[in-house]
């Protein structure tokens, strides 16, 4: 009897590797199925029962005319690449082809989900979605000047836009994240608040856009549940990374606007590893050590009235991005800030880089941006290795 087994399996076991190959090959070709159509069924499920707010819904032959085959690309992005379309009214238009889903389309229902619901002037506003098994699409409003980070993060030239344009635009970006976390329903809390995310209209008007990682919640709800952290590296709040400095809240939001608003008027990275002195390698302790000797922010040749919106847009900036969530204003507040003068304000605390910073200045703080506080003393700079091996 064994002879013949042996005999069988050297006949036959070409034979049997193919067999277990295409097993193999057939349960791989199930599971990608099956995870596609879970996800297609979480997209679905969704849109039946939100069809009550949901912007115009398209057939993915309906965006393939639009964007006349996909001719005029604009963009890419984390989530996909943006095309120029065109309504036959004339109308101009953005359209995201969301590629492969890392969270089962969940960055889909996301951007649904929130700026399908709203309007406001500094919000990009939805005009529809597609949604045909596999094939996602978003469409938007064309923004004919782009993203902000186009118009600060240029190579061998100044920027077109002068620093009172650049704080208008900052306030408007504020007032967009203020109306998402106060003026809704539900509270929504973008986590991705940076200068790529800003869409910039025909007139330099700001719009907040890509809502892929926006959660909602009820607008009580003081700290949010994450599974995990969410955002841009550079850009995210230091208690998404760290739980010690506190639970996610707006507050996050708060924070990835003062680094915005720091790119803003200082036109780069507010981690510059090429510069000369050790004090400038982090912008906001830089800055921060300019405005508390009562200096300018000397950032190029501009007029007192420019020096002193630069002054303005760079203490607002040092207060948005205070290490703890609790030590930061709300939007609201931020807001308040844009509309004082320059001369009310009160120094925040010196910018600290990690609890360790914290606990070796031993800091009282008083956190009314329009009250007065303490101003520490001493030296973090020992720590600014560690943001720099951040970014």
């Amino acid at each position: 009897m064994l002879p013949y087994l042996l005999a069988f399996l050297v006949l036959y076991r070409p034979t049997l590797c193919l067999c277990g190959t295409l097993c193999v090959i057939s349960f791989l070709i199930y599971k990608w199925k099956k995870r596609h159509l879970s996800m297609c069924d979480n997209i679905e499920e969704f849109l039946q029962g939100h069809n009550n707010f949901l912007p115009i819904r398209y057939s993915y032959f309906d965006i393939k005319r639009i964007t006349r085959g996909f001719k005029d690309k604009l963009g890419e992005g984390g989530y996909g690449l943006v095309y120029k379309g065109k309504l036959r009214s004339g109308q101009l238009l953005a359209i995201k082809i969301l590629g492969k889903s890392k969270a089962n389309g969940q960055e889909f229902i996301n951007e649904v989900a929130t700026i399908g619901r709203i309007y406001h002037v500094n919000v990009v506003r939805l005009i529809g979605f597609c949604a045909e098994r596999s094939k996602r699409a978003l469409v938007y409003e064309f923004m004919p000047n782009g993203s902000l980070d186009k118009h600060i993060f240029l190579r061998g030239g100044s920027s077109p836009i002068s620093i009172k344009k650049m704080y208008e635009i900052s306030l408007g970006v504020a007032q967009g994240i203020e109306y998402l976390h106060r003026g809704c329903s539900m509270q929504i809390l973008h986590f991705d608040i940076k200068p790529h995310n800003i869409l910039l209209d025909e007139s330099f008007i700001p719009k907040i856009s890509d809502f892929g990682l926006a959660k909602l919640y009820p607008p009580d709800n003081d700290v949010v549940s994450l599974t995990a952290a969410r955002g841009t590296w550079g850009y995210m709040a230091p208690e998404l990374i760290n739980k010690n400095l506190g639970g996610a809240s707006h507050k996050a939001d708060v924070y990835s606007f003062g680094i915005l608003l720091m790119e803003m008027v200082g036109r780069r990275k507010t981690l510059n590893a090429s510069a000369e002195h050790l004090s400038q390698i982090y912008f906001p302790i830089w800055a921060y050590e300019k405005l508390s000797a009562g200096k300018d922010v000397e950032l190029g040749d501009v007029s007192d009235e420019e020096k002193k919106i630069e002054n303005k847009m760079v203490l607002i900036a040092l207060w948005c991005t205070q290490l703890e969530p609790i030590h930061r204003p709300s939007m609201h507040a931020v807001i308040k800030m844009f509309e004082a003068e320059f001369e009310t304000l009160e120094m925040p605390p010196k910018p600290l880089l990690s609890l360790q910073d914290k606990k070796k200045e031993d800091i009282e703080i008083n956190v009314n941006p329009i009250g007065p506080t303490s101003t520490p003393t001493g030296d973090c700079m020992d720590s600014v290795s560690l943001v720099a091996n951040a970014y």
